[in-house]
């Protein structure tokens, strides 16, 4: 089951571990069944460039991963932003890697 942190009306932080459709559970300091759930992280995924090159990577391998990565990063970019916008902001992603 997930633990979930909570903030009650009076600010009190709690976490309590209960299945997804539970009802929130009351303060245990307090009683107060006014609680809200508190995001406190969000877990990382891992992409584009650090997906998946060790973090001892030789300057050879950076290379490669960079040569890879970087003309999918451009393609975003100009349908998002167009292509003078690109040129004109980030001019090194118009670099070839061969």
């Amino acid at each position: 089951m997930p633990l979930y942190d909570y903030r009650c009306a009076n600010g009190h932080l709690f976490e309590a571990r209960h299945g997804f459709d539970a009802p929130a559970p009351p303060c245990p300091v307090c009683a107060e069944i006014d609680v809200q759930r508190v995001i406190t992280s969000a877990p990382g995924v891992m992409q584009g460039m650090s997906a998946s090159v060790s973090p001892n990577a030789s300057k050879a391998e950076l290379t490669a991963k960079w040569a890879e990565e970087t003309p999918k990063l451009r393609e975003k970019l100009v349908s998002k932003l167009g292509e003078e916008t690109v040129n004109k902001y980030a001019p090194t992603l118009n670099a070839k890697y061969d």
